[in-house]
């Protein structure tokens, strides 16, 4: 399994990563996050790696553990309300992961936020790579909404992250 992993990762592309999700798909992430965060009062950072470095690969980091460092690495963890959520989508394993920051502990449960990365997957097969995106943004803004109801960042002049899907 660890040889398969690895050939996957060795093999995945920055051109594929490209070729699924195009400059349209960027921007139809980023409009999604920008319009679901006008909602509610919580922030959305969407990431997309295409593949893990060998000693993550070798080493059996999890695309979960992966999307743990990621947040941090983005900094989701530094906002004001602890209302961060990471969309992770690890291209290489077709894995979607989505964290929340401790404002959300004991508010939305683990199956939630696996349903929209269940929903997302099913597009992904499909070989819906922007509708998948844009209806997980949809989807998690509904959860945030319910829960960090009000202004959102934009309305209020303190959107902490970027809306821009990061590539990594």
């Amino acid at each position: 399994m660890r040889a398969t992993r690895l050939l996957r990762h060795a093999l995945a592309s920055q051109w594929l990563t490209r070729r699924r999700f195009p400059r349209t798909a960027l921007d139809a992430i980023e409009q999604a996050v920008a319009r679901a965060e006008r909602t509610h009062a919580g922030e959305i950072r969407f990431a997309i790696e295409t593949a893990l470095p060998p000693l993550h690969v070798l080493g059996d980091v999890s695309a979960q553990a992966r999307a743990l460092e990621v947040f941090g690495l983005l900094r989701v963890w530094d906002t004001e309300r602890n209302n961060g959520v990471l969309i992770y989508v690890q291209v290489a394993d077709r894995h979607v992961e989505i964290l929340a920051d401790r404002g959300f502990s004991g508010r939305v449960g683990e199956a939630e936020w696996a349903a929209v990365c269940r929903l997302m997957e099913e597009h992904f097969r499909a070989g819906r790579f922007e509708a998948g995106s844009v209806a997980g943004v949809d989807a998690v803004g509904a959860l945030i909404a319910r829960h960090f109801p009000g202004a959102g960042p934009r309305e209020t002049g303190r959107n902490e992250l970027p809306d821009r899907p990061a590539l990594l």
